[in-house]
């Protein structure tokens, strides 16, 4: 390999992503093979985790789905068990799994805003407590990526999701202080903030499709005047992932397309 190559290779790691089932999940987990780690792939709904496992596999690595809930204490256990056996050692670990649930902030009941925290902050927390255990057992370092959001820096003016954004906000903090507290190790942690990104969380299943109406005001309020496109997300998830990244912790990739510069 050339020393550019070598700059952003992940061969012969093994990345773990969740929330791999759909949307940004499913292009992590391919820029993560594209670069050459062994890649598992952990989602609640693993029957659909198999044509991506295909996928990433003729790209001449290996992936292991992986069916779990990322909110369950025995099934991120059973998960990072599956791993070892199947690839080995987690070497870093996208906490990409997430929930937006929508309704006034009047309205939320507990158990929408519960849920939110549970999946976006709490279990990035437990995910991350994981992943760093091995890490540190073994020597040698390892990488943490916390998917977060535009909304984890500005209020959502386009849903309603309190409970998404107050998540999120928590998951940039979380990121800096796991940071700290495991850079002596060789650990990095850092996040990467997506703007607008065509997803299941903003589709109406009914017309496959954004609305025109939050399109618009997504777009308006978008300083390039568009959404984010398929393949805009990887070139952040494999510098951070890779050695060229090394001096890099507690810090934000923000994909939001100037979102967050007004």
């Amino acid at each position: 390999m050339t020393d550019l190559q070598s700059l952003f290779s992940l061969k012969g790691q093994v990345a773990l992503v969740t929330g791999a089932s759909s949307g940004l999940g499913v292009e992590f987990a391919k820029a993560m093979g594209a670069a050459g780690a062994d890649v598992a792939i952990m989602a609640r709904r693993k029957e659909r985790l198999d044509q991506l496992a295909a996928e990433i596999e003729a790209m001449g690595v290996r992936c292991l789905p992986v069916g779990g809930d990322v909110s369950a204490a025995d099934q991120r256990e059973a998960a990072f068990a599956a791993v070892q056996s199947g690839l080995g050692p987690v070497s870093i670990l996208v906490n990409n799994a997430g929930i937006a649930p929508a309704g006034r902030a009047e309205k939320q009941t507990p158990e929408q805003w519960e849920s939110a925290l549970r999946v976006n902050l709490s279990a990035v927390f437990y995910m991350s407590q994981l992943a760093a255990r091995g890490m540190i057992e073994r020597g040698g370092g390892g990488r943490i990526i916390n998917i977060s959001s535009a909304a984890g820096y500005a209020a959502n003016s386009v849903f309603n999701t309190v409970g998404y954004t107050a998540s999120k906000g928590g998951v940039e903090l979380l990121t800096k202080q796991l940071a700290i507290e495991w850079a002596k190790h060789g650990i990095t942690v850092n996040s990467i903030a997506p703007g607008w990104f065509k997803t299941e969380m903003n589709t109406d299943p009914k017309l496959g499709d954004i609305q025109d109406r939050f399109r618009t005001k997504m777009e308006a309020l978008t300083p390039m005047g568009r959404l984010g496109q398929d393949g805009e997300l990887m070139g952040a998830v494999v510098f951070l992932a890779s050695p060229a990244a090394s001096y890099v912790t507690g810090s934000c990739v923000r994909v939001d397309g100037g979102w967050l510069s007004w």
